[in-house]
This record gives structure tokens, C-alpha cells and sequence, in this order.
């Protein structure tokens, strides 16, 4: 018997993880709702799936909840009734800050309901991201295969322990941000030196995604790669030189660990 999966919720991140679902599974398997339902459909029609009502949603075997941290409590108290009878239904949220435990709190089940939390990023949607992810106790290992299969398109889908998600989706959900602005940057300097805009982005995207590909396939550290492009007295540690007195290591790790923080501060 197939299995279905629907999605609540089809904003930038939940409509990301949907497209990468869809390469993974039939289309035909995935449901697709959103407050706006001309979104689910546009997207639907896009993605060659279906949609339908909140209610037919979460008749699905996979139920993802793509909505805010602090409207999942009155969306899982609309679904209780539905969900009562479905026992077998597995909840995927991707809602920053909210435990396993606290999901289960607001599910309200008489029953133990599976839970799986995800931190998805925006890359998934292109299938190079990173889908982070913890499970409950009622979560089986054939739910977790299947949902680990049906998601695998959207890149990189990692378990990390649920203490460090948080801090995972700072690093990695956050974390185009903040290569958007070091990439705008490098542009802008290459612009200054009299580059033209379109050829400096350009050469900045393939650039980081060079040095990022070949510290994949290398396995060297990050500070290896970094000594072996500065030669003595070259152009190259000078340019670094400018980024440390600008602060720019110090400046990456406290964004990190402010997102990990505001994740924390969602939480409560």
C-alpha cells in the first residue's frame, strides 16, 4: 500500500521540502493545503500533486505542519478530532523552538502519537540542503526509513539529538542568509575594483561553491584550505588579514549563537 503525505502549510519552507518530497515520491501521493488555497494550487499544479482541505491533509500517512511556532497549537487543536482517529499518523513539524515533548502536549492525543521534528533549509527546495531531524519514542524504525526515503531528495537529512537542534538550525537554516550577505559582499568588492555587477556574482557563487565542493570531497579543515591559498607575503593573507581585523570570524560565531538563542527564546 502507498503511503501519503500531506502538507499544512506551503510558505517558503513547507512549499521547499514539498517540492523535494514530490522528487521522491508519486506527486500523486502528496497533499497540499495552505491558508491561501490558490498557493497550495499554484504550487500543486507546479509540482504535479494534489491538494485539499486541512481535513484531507491530515488524512495522510505523514502529516507535515509547515506553519509558525505560535500558531501549531491552535492548528493541532482544530486536527484533534481527526488525529483521535487516526492513531497510525505520523506528525512532521518543522516549527523552530518546539520539542517533541511540547508537540506532544499540544497534539493532546489520548494516545502515544509519533513525532518527528524537522529543521529543514531553503536549499532543500533546489535538493542541495540539509533536513535535521529528531524522533520520539512512538516513532517506529519503518516510519523513520520511510520518512528518511521520501525526504532524501532535499539533500543532506541528518539526525542530531534534539538538545542541539536549536543550534543546528542556526548553522544551517540561518545559514543562507548569511552566505547571501558574505556573497552580496564579495560582489560589492569586486564591483568596487571595477567588475561588472552580473559577471562579479557570478564568479563569487562558482568560487564558494568550489571551495565548499572541495572541502567535501578533500575532507581538509576549513583553516588547511585557508593556509594552503596564502602564500608568504601574497595578496591572499592580506585580504584575511582585513577580514580579522574587521572581525569577521567573531562576527559569524555570534550570529550563530544569536539564531540559536532566538530559536531557544521561540521555544518558551
Amino acid at each position: 500500500m502507498e503511503k501519503t503525505f500531506g502538507f499544512i502549510g506551503t510558505g517558503h519552507m513547507g512549499g521547499a521540502l514539498a517540492a523535494a518530497v514530490c522528487r521522491g515520491v508519486s506527486p500523486q501521493d502528496v497533499v497540499l493545503c495552505n491558508r491561501t488555497p490558490a498557493k497550495a494550487a499554484a504550487l500543486a499544479e507546479t509540482l504535479g500533486c494534489r491538494t485539499g482541505s486541512a481535513s484531507e491533509a491530515a488524512g495522510c500517512d505523514y502529516l507535515f505542519l509547515g506553519v509558525k511556532p505560535q500558531q501549531m497549537a491552535a492548528l493541532l487543536a482544530a486536527l484533534r478530532p481527526l488525529l483521535r482517529d487516526r492513531p497510525n499518523t505520523v506528525l512532521i513539524s518543522m516549527a523552530a523552538g518546539l520539542t517533541l515533548h511540547r508537540l506532544e502536549e499540544l497534539a493532546g492525543l489520548p494516545f502515544p502519537v509519533a513525532v518527528l521534528r524537522i529543521m529543514p533549509n531553503l536549499p532543500v527546495s533546489v535538493g542541495r540542503g540539509v533536513v535535521l531531524y529528531d524522533k520520539n519514542a512512538a516513532l517506529s524504525d519503518a516510519d523513520e526509513a520511510v520518512l528518511r526515503m521520501a525526504m532524501a531528495p532535499a539533500g543532506l537529512v541528518e539526525p542530531l539529538e534534539e538538545r542541539l537542534m536549536d543550534a543546528g538550525s542556526a548553522l544551517c537554516g540561518c545559514s543562507p542568509a548569511f552566505t547571501a550577505l558574505y556573497l552580496e559582499a564579495l560582489t560589492d568588492g569586486a564591483v568596487a575594483c571595477g567588475i561588472p555587477r552580473a559577471v562579479a556574482l557570478r564568479l563569487a557563487v562558482q568560487a564558494t561553491e568550489g571551495s565548499a565542493a572541495l572541502l567535501t570531497e578533500s575532507g581538509l579543515h576549513p583553516a588547511a584550505l585557508k593556509d594552503a591559498v596564502c602564500s608568504p607575503g601574497g595578496s591572499t593573507i592580506q585580504g584575511v588579514r582585513a577580514l580579522e581585523a574587521g572581525g569577521f570570524r567573531a562576527a559569524v560565531i555570534e550570529a550563530v549563537i544569536a539564531a540559536r538563542d532566538a530559536n531557544l527564546a521561540l521555544g518558551t
